[in-house]
């Protein structure tokens, strides 16, 4: 999920109104004038009095930001891991389904979060599913039976206009299954993943806490006198 902003931007003596996006790999700007800046060609960044300053491509670029200078400095110079991204935090029971990757299980438990070793666990906090055909979307909705009410399943498919699994495909099948997507992060250099979660309206709902109301003490006999 990317930062936006509507701010100045100025470089080689001009300065343009419009809105800047920062994104994983890329800084775009839209508005008086387009740039696509790869961030793997951005230098020499700073962050001062709310202006974003930076080197990239032979020019330099400054941008007024103002408190979110700081904020964009921090993200552009130490980009979140893979793992931050998808939200593993410790303590979660996590499950796979289809999915080969040594490299997040060892991410995953490096967080401090479990693997299931059951391949029908329930009451899961996270699932990673990976779904290589269509008729593999069939499995959502015993993967969602799976996860707690605010749990979520990562559909990790390839990227691209000619993968085997269209975006579209994945939400509808998504929808059928009772699910709603939130969120879409770069999995890898060839996949996505796609975070679903049950609708909030759709979770069970906590029992309320009963009231106690207090009750007056009984009152006290006399003793006989």
């Amino acid at each position: 999920m990317g930062y936006d902003a509507t701010c100045t931007l100025t470089t080689e003596g001009r300065s343009f109104a419009g809105t800047a996006r920062l994104e994983e790999k890329a800084l775009t700007f839209r508005g008086e004038t387009r740039l696509a800046i790869p961030l793997a060609i951005i230098g020499e960044i700073r962050a001062l009095d709310g202006r974003l300053s930076f080197e990239a491509g032979g020019r330099q670029v400054v941008m007024d930001l103002g408190p979110a200078a700081e904020k964009w400095a921090k993200r552009m110079t130490s980009p979140p891991s893979r793992i931050e991204k998808l939200g593993v935090k410790a303590g979660m029971r996590v499950g796979l389904a289809g999915l080969d990757d040594p490299a997040l299980v060892e991410d995953i438990e490096s967080r401090g979060a479990a693997i299931a070793s059951s391949a029908a666990a329930a009451g899961l906090d996270m699932i990673f599913f990976a779904a290589h055909a269509l008729a593999d979307l069939d499995q959502l909705g015993v993967l969602a039976a799976r996860i707690q009410p605010a749990g979520a399943i990562w559909l990790v498919r390839v990227k691209g206009t000619a993968a085997p699994i269209p975006e579209s495909e994945s939400m509808a099948a998504a929808k059928r299954a009772g699910l709603v997507d939130v969120k879409v992060v770069s999995y890898s250099n060839s996949h996505s993943a796609e975070k679903y979660v049950i609708p909030v309206a759709n979770r069970p709902k906590a029992p309320k806490a009963r009231r106690l109301i207090p009750t007056a003490p009984a009152a006290r006999s006399k003793p006989p006198r």
